[in-house]
């Protein structure tokens, strides 16, 4: 039998817990809410608002403010919408999450690896991987909900948190920010469904909200891996499988009140590939999404212009967080020719711009001949992409070259190695 806890609210009042939850805060950096305080704003002063902060809480006086309403574009074309709180009001929420986490975290299923510590979308795809190699459950039931974290239904949240939490001020202060409101323009909309994305807490809400449904699938004998409100089911047949698509469809929108986007939610089979958080899932390799690649070499593109006024130097430093990026999320998958590939244009497009920046070929055949290289070399157009792919070029700035530059380079990462996995 799970613990109820009942007195919670009094681990909220200490300054040192404000103080570390502004620490979290800040290292993960965000805009302004609908006050326009910074981060560097609350930091110049965090003495003054935690003393606030405290007050409020103890008196029971503390509301949180509506949330200021941010549209981003969607990977597929939509529009997901954020809702950032103020910074008091995510060092609330972030010092309540800090409470919460440990009743509720140890007992979620361990196929929910979205906003965990210690868990990430490599443990998911790599548990998807297995489900389907390993244990031979082809057939794969993908799920797609249709704005989940704007449609959770707030009593049901409620409901969920009960579960564990039976201190009616720690409830009241979670409906609270459920309720807040967005300010769109100059107005503030209620909020009566929905846990903003960008507030704090919501995550875990989310979690303590979607594990009904894992438990359930679980009760039944289905074997599933979710990332937040990404869902892949796994079955042996077709058949099985649109059983379990009916199934879960059932439970997720009579019991939880969501919504199945119908045309994304399709079944699909291993040998097809399997696409699952900007991979794909075959039976002896994973794959980078073509989509993912393409959005990689747009930012990549916007960096390396040829018509960029500053050193290579400069232009390195900025590329490099890109390609880390890149590199860290995508070393799961067996891409080492891609890779390869990748880098030669990388380092193709640093070489337009070098030459550009030296601008006559004088320069050119000036460092290849600090280079050692004595001949007579021929002229070329320095603003040429063609040329940047030349012997000269190469001769002028090597591989190894770049590498002194500290470009990180994609070619020498260790690729297609799964981690391990609890098959709970």
């Amino acid at each position: 039998m799970a613990r109820i806890y009942y007195s919670l609210y009094d681990r909220l009042l200490r300054a040192e817990t404000l103080k570390e939850a502004f620490r979290k805060v800040k290292k993960a950096k965000g805009a302004p809410g609908i006050d326009g305080q910074t981060i560097a704003d609350y930091a110049a002063g965090l003495e003054e608002e935690t003393c606030r902060l405290l007050r409020e809480l103890k008196d029971k006086t503390y509301r949180p403010q509506a949330v200021r309403r941010k549209e981003i574009d969607k990977p597929d074309g939509g529009i997901r919408l954020l809702g950032i709180p103020t910074v008091r009001d995510r060092v609330v929420q972030q010092a309540l999450n800090d409470i919460l986490v440990p009743i509720f975290d140890p007992y979620f299923h361990p196929s929910s690896y979205g906003y965990r510590k210690n868990c990430n979308a490599h443990d998911a795809i790599a548990k998807a991987a297995a489900f389907m190699r390993r244990y031979g459950l082809s057939h794969v039931v993908d799920m797609d909900l249709s704005k989940c974290f704007d449609t959770l239904d707030h009593e049901l949240i409620i409901k969920a948190v009960r579960k564990r939490v039976a201190d009616g001020t720690v409830l009241t202060l979670i409906r609270r920010f459920l309720e807040s409101g967005v300010m769109t323009g100059d107005e503030v909309e209620k909020t009566e469904e929905g846990s903003p994305q960008g507030g704090v807490i919501s995550p875990l809400l989310a979690n303590i909200y979607l594990d009904s449904f894992d438990q359930f699938m679980r009760r039944r004998g289905h074997r599933i891996v979710r990332y937040a409100d990404d869902i892949l089911i796994f079955k042996g047949s077709r058949r099985s499988a649109e059983n379990a698509m009916q199934v879960a469809s059932d439970y997720l929108e009579n019991t939880l009140k969501l919504t199945v986007n119908r045309r994304k939610t399709h079944l699909t089979a291993l040998w097809k590939g399997v696409s699952y958080l900007g991979v794909e899932i075959h039976p002896r390799y994973i794959r980078i999404k073509p989509e993912k690649l393409k959005s990689f070499k747009e930012k990549v593109k916007t960096i390396t212009r040829r018509n960029t006024p500053v050193n290579l130097e400069k232009v390195i430093s900025e590329l490099n967080p890109v390609l880390r990026g890149f590199a860290n999320y995508f070393r799961i998958c067996n891409c080492k020719n891609e890779l390869r590939h990748l880098m030669c244009w990388v380092r193709h497009r640093l070489r337009a711009i070098q030459l550009k920046l030296w601008k006559k070929p004088a320069k050119l055949h000036r460092r290849l001949r600090q280079l050692g290289y004595n001949r007579n070399f021929r002229q070329i157009k320095m603003q040429s992409w063609r040329n940047a792919a030349c012997q000269l070029a190469h001769w002028a700035m090597p591989n190894a070259w770049f590498r002194q530059l500290g470009i990180i380079d994609l070619e020498t990462l260790e690729v297609g190695v799964l981690p391990e996995i609890n098959f709970g």
